[in-house]
């Protein structure tokens, strides 16, 4: 049946005079069927609105929850996109309003929307796998409703948004397309809902951190200025990824030291206080470990082996395996080397995660136990949450990534002052933001165990925002004992909640 549906397909496009004879053939019948029954995303923007409430710190706060589309336009008013969200609002005047998206790229906000700080989460808590009995969703009691508005966008191609008319994902599959499409979003709920006097953040995780640097220089071009930005787990400049650069091995290894310090690895006694230890082998990479991969095969023996020394009292990696890598361990063989001896892998998201490989000699690992763990549980729950609660009627398939056979994502990005860099560091952007917005407050969120956007990286690059000492005190950390999804962990999403809180009171000052 495929087969005849594509040949007259392909003869009608081969012969247009065809194409013009209001007789139809058994097959262009089947072809114009097929067309007609498939499910397309609406131009006409979508709602479906319930009414929800739910107890944070000990008052209960009620909340209308809309899940539904925006139309994004080009400059010319034609349509390019059905952007799907869900809003968490009170309904009260002048309060702020924080736009949370994931990363990817291409990515739906299944992640932020479900586990973070909505009304409602997916119960996880410990780093092991979620067993089908487990599934649960929640009232979540470190909601951030009681301080903000809440709208979770998923991105072109992903979840139920889809592109319009002529456009398809390679007209969004870039970093400044992307870019644009959420500031256009972001810009539509604006209009949409009166809230240009209302306090306005910006919520990305993972790749969304990068976006958030595009999407906030856009955003103050176009006249809308933010308060304030959340960074959770970080990643801004790509460029220290690129082969024959060594700062993403300096990048890499405070996050060794500190999934060292979790699983026991370390040869020596297990220092205390995890805190202290990261911050004596930040010292030490910042220094020597940064003078030995400077010098690269120039390196002398003695110190070589100095520092290969310190590298297994930080880690328990094997000297021979630490030199035969030349000081520089790569991601993947550093998550099979380190519990290769108890026969086990760890997470690249969250290296408190193991997994048993099926080849114990393995230099990487056969997939990674931190998403594997949740996502079963996060799917089940979200689809129906989306039904029961919240309402959502469509035929559209929800789409976890907008990735797909052939896909290709543009690295290519124009900072704000001009110039093309083919690999993105919107750092750039973030910092010619803060300096058009003097009032505008950054919040880097870091987990200890991400190893896919480590939080030493984070720290890199906004120190080489080189900005001057007044807006770089709009600049704040904090660290969590958790992986790259932070709220994973009951314990360490309570202590986060109660940080962005205090964050956001100090951003609204």
């Amino acid at each position: 049946m495929k087969t005849l549906l594509l040949a007259g397909l392909a003869l009608a496009v081969a012969h247009p005079a065809c194409a013009q004879d209001k007789r139809q053939s058994p097959k262009d019948m089947m072809v114009a069927e097929a067309d007609a029954a498939t499910a397309r995303a609406p131009v006409d923007e979508q709602a479906w609105v319930s009414k929800g409430s739910v107890s944070v710190k000990g008052k209960a706060i009620a909340y209308t929850a809309t899940a539904g589309t925006l139309t994004i336009r080009d400059d010319n008013a034609r349509p390019t996109g059905s952007i799907f969200y869900t809003a968490y609002t009170t309904g009260e005047a002048g309060r702020p309003v924080t736009f949370f998206y994931n990363g990817g790229p291409g990515s739906a906000t299944i992640w932020l929307h479900m586990g973070s700080f909505g009304p409602v989460r997916v119960k996880t808590d410990k780093p092991v796998y979620v067993t089908p009995d487990q599934y649960s969703v929640t009232a979540n009691p470190w909601s951030l409703i009681d301080k903000t508005d809440i709208v979770f966008i998923d991105a072109p191609g992903a979840g139920w948004s889809r592109p319009l008319g002529d456009k398809t994902g390679k007209d969004f599959n870039g970093v400044d397309q992307d870019a644009d499409a959420f500031a256009r979003a972001i810009l539509r709920y604006v209009n949409k809902n009166n809230r240009w006097k209302s306090p306005k953040f910006l919520f990305g995780e993972s790749y969304g951190t990068l976006r958030s640097g595009a999407v906030a220089a856009q955003l103050e071009d176009r006249g809308l200025s933010l308060n304030g930005i959340v960074l959770l787990s970080t990643i801004l400049n790509y460029g220290v990824r690129q082969p024959g650069y060594d700062q993403n091995y300096l990048v890499l290894f405070p996050g060794y030291a500190a999934t060292a310090w979790y699983h026991g690895t370390l040869p020596g006694p297990k220092p205390a206080n995890i805190d202290a230890y990261v911050n004596e082998v930040r010292a030490w990479v910042s220094g020597p470990y940064a003078a030995a991969l400077a010098k690269g095969s120039n390196i002398s023996d003695a110190e070589r082996d100095v520092i290969a020394a310190q590298m297994n009292a930080y880690t328990g990696l094997p000297i021979d395996f630490i030199k035969r890598a030349n000081l520089r361990v790569d991601l993947q063989h550093f998550m099979t080397e380190l519990l290769r001896p108890r026969g086990l892998s760890i997470g690249r998201l969250d290296a408190r995660y193991t997994l048993p490989p099926t080849d114990l000699n393995a230099d990487s690992p056969d997939d990674d136990p931190a998403s594997t763990a949740v996502t079963g549980a996060y799917v089940s729950a979200f689809h129906d949450y989306a039904v029961k609660s919240l309402g959502v009627k469509t035929e559209l398939p929800y789409k976890l990534s907008a990735r797909e056979p052939g896909w290709s994502w543009d690295w290519n990005h124009r900072p704000p002052r001009g110039g093309n860099q083919t690999t993105p560091n919107t750092a750039v952007d973030l910092a010619y933001t803060m300096r058009a917005n003097p009032k505008l407050k950054i919040l880097f969120l870091n987990g200890y165990y991400d190893m896919a956007t480590p939080f030493y990286g984070a720290e890199f690059d906004a120190a080489h925002m080189l900005l001057p000492a007044d807006l770089n005190r709009n600049i704040k950390f904090t660290y969590y004992q958790s992986g790259h999804m932070i709220y994973l962990a009951e314990s360490e999403l309570a202590k986060m909640r109660d940080d962005v809180a205090a964050w956001f009171d100090e951003a609204l000052k």
